[in-house]
């Protein structure tokens, strides 16, 4: 049997970008990151918790992992490797930010796109009742959609809803 994915935002859920400027996170650490896609005169922050790596490795056993992000291919160079993740593969947005359906997060759209029918697990810090609605209506398949606050990420009754839902597919 094919696994589920389980497809992975960065900012959000692995970077809680929205938490107070002046305080990092309790077991995050802080890295300067120039993606190509960024246009800052300074490199970009990103506060990453090297405990989230193995928590997606444990999950990598029920599903296979894929970066659902703006940093597509790169999440492999910046981000992966400070979370002692292999390269995963990737959603290659056909285009960023642009019209959605029905109020839904632009991703949602390309998300079903690249599941293909398969059962998933999404965390994002987009998500909304829209986008639930949308893949309750478009996709045949189980699916996961799981809102992650920007301002703390991932946290542990995540990684547990995420391992509870893969193992009663």
């Amino acid at each position: 049997m094919t696994k589920p994915l389980l497809l992975i935002d960065v900012d959000g859920p692995l970077n809680p970008y929205a938490a107070r400027a002046q305080r990092r996170p309790e077991g995050y650490g802080t890295h300067r990151m120039s993606p190509t896609g960024w246009t800052g005169a300074k490199p970009l922050r990103v506060w990453l918790n090297p405990a989230h790596g193995a928590e997606l490795l444990t999950l990598a056993e029920a599903y296979e992992l894929v970066w659902a992000t703006t940093w597509k291919d790169e999440a492999n160079d910046w981000i992966g490797p400070h979370l002692g993740l292999p390269g995963l593969p990737f959603i290659d947005w056909p285009q960023m930010h642009g019209k959605a359906p029905r109020g839904t997060f632009w991703k949602t759209q390309y998300i079903l796109e690249y599941a293909a029918g398969r059962p998933f697990a999404w965390v994002d810090d987009d998500i909304t009742s829209y986008d639930h609605e949308y893949v309750d209506r478009n996709h045949l398949a189980a699916a996961l959609l799981l809102h992650i606050d920007p301002r703390i990420g991932l946290i542990r009754p995540d990684f547990d809803a995420l391992a509870d839902w893969a193992a009663a597919l």
